[in-house]
């Protein structure tokens, strides 16, 4: 099943542009796409705004920021791109989500066995804040019930 916005349900629901609200570290989150944007502001201000935002207004927002390192940002702390504390964030905004949104949890259980694919995005993570491999993965080890 190949997670896109413009796809019928579940996927679309399942894309990070879908409207589903959820609350990380105290801040309240529109979408996820709105929460991955403001990884990419070093400033916790900007990035409660850009956490506000969904779909293309998020994604739109992140591409204005200028980010010339492989840092990512959250709650006035850098992240490594390519480190493992990164990894963990990403892991617990995707739980954060899988428990507060029933709306998400109801798209990814009825998305069944299919093998959850993204063909339009990035593979390599020099040049994403999320990877195919990592969101794909993420999105089936919660809905198995893993821990991710």
């Amino acid at each position: 099943m190949d997670i896109k916005s413009g796809s019928g349900y579940p996927a679309s629901a399942l894309s990070n542009f879908a409207p589903h609200p959820f609350v990380f570290d105290g801040v309240p989150c529109a979408s996820m796409e709105g929460l991955l944007q403001s990884f990419k502001s070093p400033y916790p201000h900007i990035q409660v705004e850009i956490c506000k935002l969904v779909g293309y207004a998020a994604k739109k927002r992140g591409r204005n920021i200028d980010r010339r390192d492989q840092n990512l940002y959250w709650n006035g702390r850098a992240y490594d791109r390519h480190g493992l504390d990164y990894q963990l964030l990403l892991s617990r905004a995707y739980t954060a989500l899988y428990e507060q949104n029933e709306g998400f949890r109801n798209a990814l259980k009825a998305s069944g066995n299919a093998v959850l694919t993204h063909s339009i995005g990035r593979t390599n993570p020099s040049e994403t804040i999320l990877t195919q491999s990592e969101f794909c993965g993420r999105l089936m080890k919660l809905r198995a019930g893993e821990a991710i």
